[in-house]
């Protein structure tokens, strides 16, 4: 059996002036405790517009943090929001393919469509077209990371 852990990054309301800080340093430290305890996996969501549900818009950035203190837990991504107004896929393929660089190969690609009105609205994304975009910008990373 492997045991792991999730991040999304809850930060509810009130927020003082270093909560978002601490709230990113606290997770790091705890994915560094993860590791030397011999916890698997990390992952993390990307998240966009929902204040207080997840502060968590860039996680690769978050990953290659955590790849820099941790020796073996693997770290995963999920999910990486794939239509190409949240991401571009060439983009993708680069951020993950640096992280797994920095982590020595211990990135996990874990991938997705977005769901919320919140996230696809904002992006300009449509409900009716967001899953033919996801599956060709998928084909589009697949490629790029062999």
């Amino acid at each position: 059996m492997k045991f792991g852990i999730f991040y999304e990054h809850q930060l509810p309301r009130p927020w003082a002036d270093d909560d978002e800080h601490r709230l990113l340093k606290d997770a790091l430290e705890q994915i560094e405790l993860a590791d030397r305890l011999g916890i698997d996996y990390a992952w993390e969501v990307e998240h966009h517009f929902l204040e207080e549900y997840s502060h968590s818009s860039a996680p690769e950035v978050f990953l290659g943090a955590a790849s820099q203190r941790t020796k073996r837990i693997r770290l995963g991504h999920g999910i990486v929001q794939l239509p190409p107004a949240f991401n571009h896929s060439a983009r993708v393929a680069e951020r993950i393919a640096t992280v797994d660089l920095l982590s020595d190969g211990r990135v996990d690609f874990g991938t997705g469509e977005a769901s919320s009105e919140s996230e696809l609205g904002g992006f300009g994304v449509s409900r009716e077209s967001k899953r033919e975009q996801w599956a060709e910008a998928l084909d589009a990373v697949t490629r790029m990371l062999v």
